[in-house]
């Protein structure tokens, strides 16, 4: 059959979207449900469709049903100057967001920084996590559950790290009990890898030891104690994917030059904001825009999008110090990678390479070049609020 053919079976319900790739390679097939898309609703899809990147690769690692891509405006922040432990350069960082005044704002962040002799940034926790849900008889199975997992923890770290020449068992820490519900939180390490399907794994091996050796069964390879792509108490505390801190002491006058306030002001807007009017509301991030900077630069580099609302759980602080400004963000669950995942993807790699992070080796210094971006873009929309001008700033560069 022709690539019309398949077009008419589409319309006519014969065949499934999926089916199309049978009988085509990936890139017609791509085309293919972008044309039966076109004929059906009476549309043009021609900026879906134009694109360069690999679909046979895409289409076997990233996406399924592929009929083109999505195409987002691309700015460049910088020089960001950071004196990281793993990140000690000036950085350009690649942004892709559709939201005007973002990547001005950030770049004016990041000439407050440089000009102040650089961030300095650390990461201090490395884990991802995988938390299933276990179901017993009764509290009582449920509790020698959880001692066996205890009493066999050096065999069940053999067994998840069988299956993985990167990823390591460190602790099975919390292990709740609720009723015959048991929700044990399995912490790895994972390499420059962001490592969830490979905690999926290791974690799936253990269930089947514990099957084989109790009675309990587990509902769930996921209990959503992990917690994963939701805001979660446990992971602003305990951290999941990088932890990453970030501060800097910005003198008086280039506070008062490049943001054009002072630090009495940018303190007292982040404790009315971002702590008390956060607190106020029941907020678990205690922020102004941590998502904004995480969303554009997650997008840029081939993250998973899902993990921003993992990536904006932090806490900012302002201190006025004799006239100085003693600013500070962290961002305790930033679960990123260099390799795996979208990254491979060609655009994403280039985002990548502008920031010289791709490839192995490279994701703890990816982490705190992103907790240096926050806390630039951060700075900047408390500078604006402190000064007045975030609506200003919006209205000149027409933007609504």
């Amino acid at each position: 059959m022709n690539s019309n053919d398949i077009i008419d079976k589409l319309l006519n319900g014969e065949i499934k979207l999926y089916q199309v790739d049978r009988e085509f390679p990936a890139d017609e097939a791509t085309d293919i449900r972008r044309k039966f898309l076109e004929k059906k609703y009476s549309i043009s899809l021609d900026n879906i469709g134009n694109y360069s990147i690999d679909m046979q690769r895409a289409s076997a690692r990233n996406i399924e049903n592929s009929i083109g891509v999505l195409q987002l405006p691309m700015g460049v922040a910088g020089p960001l100057k950071i004196n990281g432990d793993y990140c000690k350069r000036d950085v350009f960082i690649p942004l892709a967001t559709s939201e005007g005044a973002l990547v001005a704002s950030i770049n004016r962040g990041a000439s407050t920084i440089t000009a102040s002799g650089g961030v300095n940034t650390h990461v201090i926790s490395d884990i991802m996590t995988r938390a299933p849900v276990i179901k017993t008889e009764s509290a009582q199975q449920s509790l020698k559950i959880k001692q066996w997992f205890i009493d066999n923890f050096n065999e069940l770290k053999e067994i998840a790290e069988s299956t993985t020449s990167h990823g390591k068992l460190i602790k099975i820490d919390p292990i709740l009990v609720v009723g015959s519900y048991i929700y044990p939180r399995f912490v790895y390490s994972t390499g420059d890898s962001m490592g969830m399907n490979m905690v999926t794994i290791a974690t799936e091996k253990i269930l089947d030891k514990m099957a084989c050796e109790t009675d309990a069964h587990h509902i769930a390879l996921s209990g959503n104690v992990c917690v994963d792509k939701k805001p979660a108490s446990i992971n602003m505390i305990e951290g999941r994917g990088k932890s990453v801190i970030a501060d800097i002491l910005i003198p008086k006058d280039i506070v008062e030059k490049k943001l054009k306030t002072t630090a009495e002001a940018m303190q007292e807007v982040n404790i009315a904001k971002n702590l008390i009017g956060s607190a106020a509301g029941g907020s678990l991030s205690y922020n102004a825009h941590y998502a904004n900077m995480v969303a554009a630069i997650f997008l840029a580099t081939g993250q998973d999008a899902a993990h921003v609302v993992e990536g904006s759980l932090g806490i900012t602080t302002a201190e006025a110090r004799d006239g100085d400004l003693y600013f500070s963000v962290n961002l305790p669950d930033l679960p990123v990678a260099t390799v795996g995942g979208g990254t491979s993807l060609e655009v994403a790699n280039e985002g990548l390479n502008i920031l010289g992070v791709a490839g192995s080796g490279k994701a703890r210094e990816f982490a705190e070049i992103v907790a240096a971006t926050v806390l630039a873009g951060e700075l900047s929309l408390v500078g604006a609020l402190a000064a007045g001008h975030l609506a200003r700033a919006h209205q000149e560069l027409g933007r609504g």
